[in-house]
């Protein structure tokens, strides 16, 4: 939950009874002050191409209304709340808490990233960073739906995420509509990684959902912008 315009707060979801994991060697990490300092770690190992140095021009956008707003930074607050609720049991329970083998098998997996450069750019524009908000949802709805068969006890979760972020989504082209910026036809989902284990599929949606979470954290400051007068 965020505290203020920009600040998340820590999810404090209860964290599962862990069980053994025998590919990776590091202990899980069960303290919530453990696994913030994981999600912060994979956030920042991530290339994001200057996007969150390029200050935002308050000169540059057009506001948006303050109920589209609104009504997104719920969604936002309550999908990082899911996606906090997910890394932690991934964490808890298949000790996937070591933050450099995560990042290295990210990698080698392939999990894209949506970027933002359009909306974190000194020429923002309204249409373009909507656009790019649209396709990044629709680019996680997709590594969420990848993610299938996680594990009996985690599909819920998993399940529940992809329909947020889908609604999400739904939000973001509807405003488009309202404004007669929406493109013709909505972006795709591009080709998502080949998850070949259950393995696979638990370190992936560790960094699919720090991913979201990151990518969130920034829509949330340049919705803030964009509502400004």
């Amino acid at each position: 939950m965020y505290k203020g315009p920009l600040e998340l707060a820590p999810d404090r979801a209860q964290s599962l009874q862990p069980r053994p994991h025998k590919t990776m060697a590091e202990p899980a990490a069960r303290s919530p002050v453990r696994l913030m300092a994981l999600q912060l770690l994979l956030w920042h190992s991530a290339c994001w191409t200057g996007q969150e140095a390029a200050p935002l021009d308050p000169a540059s956008s057009l506001p948006l209304p303050q109920s589209f707003v609104l009504k997104c930074s719920e969604q936002v607050r309550k999908i990082q709340a899911e996606g906090s609720v997910l890394q932690e049991k991934l964490c808890a329970t298949y000790q996937l808490c070591h933050p450099e083998e995560l990042a290295l098998l990210g990698h080698s997996l392939g999990i894209p990233q949506a970027p933002l450069s359009s909306c974190s750019s000194q020429a923002l524009q309204l249409t373009g960073c909507l656009n790019q908000l649209q396709s990044g949802l629709f680019l996680y709805q997709g590594l969420l739906q990848a993610l299938a068969g996680i594990s009996p006890e985690l599909s819920p979760t998993v399940d529940t995420l992809q329909l947020d972020v889908a609604n999400f989504a739904t939000t973001v082209w509807q405003q488009m509509e309202d404004l007669e910026v929406a493109p013709a036809v909505q972006p795709t989902q591009g080709t998502m990684p080949a998850f070949t284990s259950a393995f696979q599929r638990r370190a992936g949606g560790v960094l699919v959902a720090s991913h979201l979470h990151r990518f969130l954290e920034l829509v949330y400051r340049v919705l803030r912008h964009l509502a400004e007068p």
